[in-house]
């Protein structure tokens, strides 16, 4: 089981605009069957975290409704509303503790940290990510949301291009 930190991020290393925004990314030209796409990757994965940033990103982005199947935990420390449907779960733990209850809900499958940048870094701080995938849009943002704000050595274990991204996929290097 190997858990991931996948994202997207501008060239200048920011996963959202400092007021939470995306639209930069959604308006660039990828192909969702390609190398390293979505799709591929979410079917690998049984349970996710994200931050409180990402997740009202998401219920705005999908009108309410939860797309994702997976048991997911929401780091916050604040009241959110939970999705009508979906097996959402609102946690201030510890990561390790969550990453347990991740173990055991996934069956077997990859743990995903979706966002943000912040997040994955508690788990690196943790010792629990073993991978980071960035796709790289073609945009700067000058600001914003960092891609992760920490410092990590990484090896880069494969590299794609997917129409307008460049897409990497690195192991977390831990100290030996």
């Amino acid at each position: 089981m190997t858990t991931h930190y996948y994202t997207a991020s501008s060239l200048d290393g920011f996963i959202a605009t400092a007021d939470h925004s995306l639209d930069w990314l959604l308006k660039q030209d990828i192909d969702m069957d390609g190398p390293m796409a979505y799709p591929g990757f979410v079917e690998t994965i049984g349970a996710l975290a994200m931050g409180a940033s990402t997740y009202e990103w998401v219920m705005r982005a999908e009108e309410g409704r939860w797309g994702y199947a997976q048991p997911t935990w929401v780091f916050t420390h604040r009241e959110l509303a939970l999705p009508e449907t979906g097996d959402v779960h609102l946690t201030s733990s510890d990561v390790r503790d969550v990453h347990a209850q991740m173990i055991e809900a996934a069956d077997g499958k990859d743990l995903w940290i979706v966002g943000g940048g912040s997040l994955a870094g508690q788990f690196a701080d943790a010792g629990l990510l073993d991978e980071v995938w960035v796709q790289y849009a073609p945009v700067t943002l000058g600001s914003g949301a960092p891609l992760l704000p920490r410092v990590l050595d990484l090896e880069l274990i494969d590299v794609a291009r997917n129409r307008n991204f460049l897409c990497g996929r690195y192991r977390v290097l831990r100290g030996e």
